[in-house]
């Protein structure tokens, strides 16, 4: 048995690492499914609630309608890893990646360079990892584009960031209400008021 899970429930002295979550199958109690909700930031565990409705129909829908738009050098995947370093491996909502990378199915991460874009629908419980610390992250691995989705009263708000390579830090280029429109990272269009329901 490795040697990080000797250590469960507690986390080995130095923290889980990435690679970790490749050998993380079942629950303490031989629970099946027990880390399918589960992320890792900064050498911790962060499990994951439940979706709600709201998010489950954003993401679908987001994701639906990037690949269909996406050019043939990319691929759309959604709830897949990213590692961006020996402790930290979240799982962003929504990923543009590589359409090379995307074709090796034992893959489960990407890299950041294999990454063009990440979307995170924000949850309740999730609200600071993804307003705050998934951003920052995401911004020093070198992602370019970075989108997050807020609830406004049952309707998806967009917030798009781009990366600005000076700063190594995300500067909003806009913020879309009813139709999200952009040329980056590719031409994309979509109508965010009529998701599937």
């Amino acid at each position: 048995m490795d040697a990080a899970l000797d250590h469960w429930p507690s986390p080995p002295p130095e923290g889980w690492t990435a690679d970790d979550l490749d050998r993380l199958s079942e629950g303490p109690d031989g629970e099946p499914g027990f880390f399918e909700r589960v992320e890792l930031i900064d050498g911790a565990l962060v499990f994951t609630a439940p979706q709600t409705r709201f998010h489950q129909r954003v993401l679908t829908g987001l994701a639906t309608g990037l690949k269909i738009q996406a050019p043939g050098y990319l691929a759309v995947v959604t709830r897949m890893d990213v590692k961006l370093g020996h402790r930290t491996r979240p799982c962003p909502d929504i990923m543009a990646i590589d359409v090379k990378a995307a074709d090796d199915d034992d893959r489960t991460f990407y890299i950041p360079g294999e990454v063009h874009l990440a979307v995170e629908v924000v949850s309740p419980e999730s609200e600071d990892r993804d307003r705050k610390t998934k951003p920052s992250r995401y911004a020093e691995a070198g992602i370019a584009h970075f989108w997050r989705v807020e609830n406004s009263g049952g309707s998806p708000v967009v917030y798009v960031y781009e990366l600005d390579p000076a700063t190594h830090a995300y500067a909003l280029t806009g913020i879309h209400h009813d139709r999200l429109t952009v040329p980056v990272p590719f031409p994309i269009t979509v109508d965010l008021g009529d998701l599937p329901r």
